[in-house]
């Protein structure tokens, strides 16, 4: 507790250096300003590191057999999440969080008056240096415990040891993903029966409102929802790379797209927006899920704009002969059981990725400036999406390292890197550069940022090592 509230003030301490009383954060520079977001983040992070701590304890004296004497009953409240969410200002399911992870992390009190360790060590110090947060800790010592038994202690402490080191700077979006991997690993066999569970759940409803609108609503499981995202999905993209390339104000809503076809930066486009631009995401998911109906009934047009899609599954040669272990589908987060990965592989819409299994050729040189389909795949392998944000291969293009034009780069894989349109444009216009160490899918890539962002340059890793479970 002592060390953490040290940290604390520390951090605020030298957020204050940064801004001082009387000082407009209008006036900070760029440098500044992201040191003082890093400090704050730091700060909220350790803030709730003791908040934990503090939750578990009042948790502790306020436990049932105290009667009376029970220190939230004794400050007017029922229990002691109750307690807490009034004096912390949350709600009574936050506070019951905190009191799970001060539970979990923090030494443990014996009924002989003895202290044992905590359960969950890796995670308290992941807390109490500041590294992850409340929610981050909450998400890793769940998924632990629905486990633990099944994976047995020593499975469990390696995969809360890689998972600490690998939330760091992560988003809780992206530690989701790594947490649904690390549970396929620790407890393979518990993915078919909870594939069953999901099938059980899956569900369309179709249904008019008032209005005349038709209102449908869908819950897939990740195997029948596979082919669903990435035709929606690469449909949409299709739509907005059209935009970009034939249109000003074409870019605009490409969040998700794939990259520019080509290396050089795009010039700026004008603030001008057709009708059709304006349409949200949303909206051409609906536009290319009715596509994909009127198709379905044998309307005039007779090819969906899907060039370059593909549902990849990816499986061990192991997983493809003794149908054991796990597999993963390129775009969706959780894993799927052997069987189901061997019956999609023999689907024809369906490209199995076997990995130990022969491959092409997939070198090109100087002969091709465009990277081919097989090379994007193989690409897929390393990566594991675009290296920059994480995002699935189906929203990414490759980009060559050395440019195609102003470094005569070769279209060869360890010239290629998987990027989506955003962090294509962020490694071109601020100067970032990339490397790749190693080959093959064990091979890591690592982002270099420009001088004025980091004096020193620091390698910062990315691709399939950052936001992928590898245990």
């Amino acid at each position: 507790m002592t060390s953490a509230l040290s940290s604390l003030a520390e951090a605020i301490d030298v957020a204050r250096g940064i801004l001082p009383d009387g000082r407009d954060i209008a006036s900070l520079t760029p440098a500044e300003l992201i040191a003082l977001n890093d400090q704050i983040g730091r700060g909220k992070r350790l803030a709730e590191s003791v908040q934990a701590m503090v939750a578990s304890e009042i948790q502790r004296q306020s436990r049932p057999g105290l009667g009376p004497d029970s220190l939230a009953k004794i400050q007017g409240f029922r229990n002691p999440t109750q307690f807490i969410a009034a004096t912390m200002g949350t709600t009574t399911g936050d506070a019951a969080r905190l009191v799970k992870v001060g539970d979990a992390t923090t030494p443990r009190t014996l009924l002989s008056g003895d202290k044992a360790p905590a359960r969950h060590p890796h995670v308290g110090q992941g807390l109490s240096d500041g590294r992850i947060g409340a929610q981050a800790a909450s998400a890793i010592i769940a998924m632990l415990g629905r486990v633990a038994i099944r994976a047995g202690a020593e499975k469990i402490e390696q995969a809360e040891k890689l998972l600490v080191e690998q939330a760091a700077g992560l988003p809780l979006d992206a530690l989701s993903k790594l947490i649904l991997r690390a549970q396929a690993w620790l407890d393979p066999d518990g993915v078919e029966p909870r594939e069953a569970d999901l099938a059980a759940e899956t569900s369309l409803t179709i249904r008019r409102d008032r209005s005349g609108m038709i209102v449908i609503n869908g819950k897939f499981d990740p195997v029948s929802g596979a082919p669903v995202v990435t035709a929606i999905e690469g449909m949409v993209t299709a739509k907005l790379r059209a935009q970009r390339d034939t249109g000003p104000g074409g870019a605009r809503e490409s969040l998700r797209a794939t990259s520019a076809r080509t290396d050089e930066p795009a010039t700026p486009l004008l603030d001008e927006t057709t009708e059709a631009e304006r349409r949200t995401i949303p909206q051409m998911q609906a536009d290319a899920f009715v596509s994909i109906c009127e198709h379905a009934l044998g309307c005039a047009e007779n090819d969906l704009p899907l060039n370059g899609v593909t549902v990849v599954v990816r499986m061990t040669l192991d997983t493809l002969r003794e149908g054991t272990g796990t597999a993963e589908i390129d775009g969706i987060d959780a894993r799927i059981s052997a069987s189901a990965a061997r019956k999609l592989a023999s689907s024809a819409s369906v490209i199995p990725c076997v990995l130990g299994g022969d491959s092409e050729i997939l070198d090109w040189g100087r002969e091709r400036r465009l990277y081919s389909k097989s090379q994007k795949l193989a690409l897929g392998e390393r990566d594991g999406g675009c290296v920059g944000c994480g995002l699935p291969p189906q929203f990414t293009k490759v980009h060559h390292i050395r440019w195609w034009m102003r470094d005569a780069g070769p279209t060869d894989l360890d010239n290629g890197v998987l990027l989506c349109e955003s962090c294509h444009h962020r490694i071109h216009d601020n100067g970032w550069d990339i490397r790749v160490e190693g080959t093959g899918r064990q091979a890591r890539v690592w982002l270099i940022p420009p001088a004025f962002v980091d004096p020193e340059r620091t390698p910062r890793l990315g691709g399939r090592a950052r936001y992928d479970f590898a245990a």
